[in-house]
């Protein structure tokens, strides 16, 4: 496997792994405290990424990555397929106090239009570049 392809799923494995779900922001002293919001974070994770990968042959909508520095943006981007993270900020709309279920889904229809714009440029953009050494070697 090239570095190109390794880029995304490492930046997307780095947001799922800074604690997404409060794993670090328990306060308690008790052991049985611990367990349970311990339990309870792991099987919200287990959750969310059960909905991600079932969603995930629905919502890929990606345009063709490109073949060339020269080639021209598609017209239609396309989406990004749902991530963990995404999966828990619409389960978050459920919270009454927070924004309104149509703008979230709004916010992600655009955020993942542009994720998807980003990377096809990202990769016609690494397409022009000679691939470089990411482990030079030190004198």
């Amino acid at each position: 496997m090239t570095l190109r392809r390794l880029r995304w799923p490492v930046e997307e494995d780095f947001e799922s792994g800074k604690d997404l779900f409060g794993l670090d922001q328990s306060q308690v002293r008790l052991y049985e405290a611990i367990r349970r919001h311990t339990v309870l974070v792991v099987i919200a994770l287990a959750v969310c990424s059960v909905a991600a990968a079932r969603a995930r042959p629905r919502t890929d909508t990606q345009a063709r990555p490109p073949t060339g520095p020269e080639d021209i943006p598609p017209l239609e981007p396309g989406h990004v397929p749902l991530t963990v993270a995404a999966i828990k900020k619409l389960l978050g709309t459920l919270n009454p106090r927070q924004a309104t279920l149509e703008h979230r889904v709004h916010w992600q229809n655009w955020r993942d239009r542009h994720r998807a714009r980003a990377r096809w440029h990202h990769q016609r953009a690494r397409l022009g570049r000679p691939l470089e050494n990411p482990y030079p070697q030190v004198k």
